[in-house]
This record gives C-alpha cells, structure tokens and sequence, in this order.
C-alpha cells in the first residue's frame, strides 16, 4: 500500500498504462473478427477475442489488469481525500 499521494499516483498511472497497452490486444482480436469472412471460424475468433478481453479486465500469469487499476484507484482517492 502507498504511503502518499504521490506514491499511490505513480502506482495509478503505471496500472492504467498496462491496462492501456493491453487494448490494442483487444483491437487486433476485434480486426480479426470484423475481416472474417464465411469461410473462417467465428467462433473460434470470438473466443479468442473473449479470453483477451478477459486477461486485459482480470490479469494473466503476470499482473492484475484492469483490477489491479480499480484497487490503485481506490487506494488513491482514499488518500487524496484522506482517508
């Protein structure tokens, strides 16, 4: 947990970068749906689009995704309000 303002900040940022840099996933898995065509497997597009969207939202193997943003932002509003 920070310990100032400026410490919980710098944890918000660096978790809403990550989050940020995991869109263009989302954005590449979402292409290749849109370019298939009737012969390529949709379902298998979508389920790929799906579990990328699920590791960007809860995490992969490394990091904690967009929860990992939610708890830093929860922790710096409680500091900034002083909590």
């Amino acid at each position: 947990m920070a310990k100032t303002l400026d410490e919980a900040r710098k944890k918000l940022d660096d978790e809403y970068g990550q989050v940020r840099r995991h869109l263009q996933k989302i954005h590449d898995a979402l292409d290749k749906v849109e370019k298939a065509g009737p012969e390529d497997d949709l379902h298998g597009l979508l389920n790929d689009l799906e579990k990328t969207v699920k590791e960007t939202r809860d995490g992969g193997v490394i990091g904690s995704g967009a929860n990992g943003h939610r708890r830093a932002l929860k922790e710096y509003l409680e500091l900034k309000e002083g909590r």
